[in-house]
């Protein structure tokens, strides 16, 4: 299995396999039809205070981490997230963030890896 992590404003590429998107909100200036997801998990993604206490503030960011996993945890989201990852050989989580290394998808990937291993 391979997850992959990728924004959802770079080009869609047929090696990215089911492209699920993990933002609570859809991605601004993204028709659709031209986003290629095949799945949208908002449930997953970090609560709207959580999002707006972050906001993208690199001091915060394992704060952040700690604060979202306890989030995910307290929901039956993940669960039903890793059935329908294990479904497909790959998997791309896409998300809108321009800060490409701070974002709920890369620590929604480590939890994912977490529960998988």
């Amino acid at each position: 299995m391979d997850i992959k992590i990728k924004r959802v404003y770079e080009p869609y590429a047929q090696g990215d396999g089911t492209r699920i998107l993990v933002d609570r909100l859809w991605p601004r200036g993204i028709k659709k039809e031209d986003a290629h997801i095949d799945r949208w998990f908002k449930e997953i993604a970090p609560s709207n205070e959580l999002r707006k206490w972050y906001n993208h503030d690199p001091e915060k960011f394992d704060a952040f981490c700690q604060r979202y996993r306890d989030e995910i945890d307290s929901t039956k989201t993940l669960p039903e997230l890793i059935d329908y990852i294990r479904q497909h050989k790959t998997v791309t989580l896409v998300f809108s963030s321009k800060e490409l290394a701070l974002n709920n998808a890369v620590v929604l990937k480590t939890i994912i890896d977490d529960h998988i291993a």
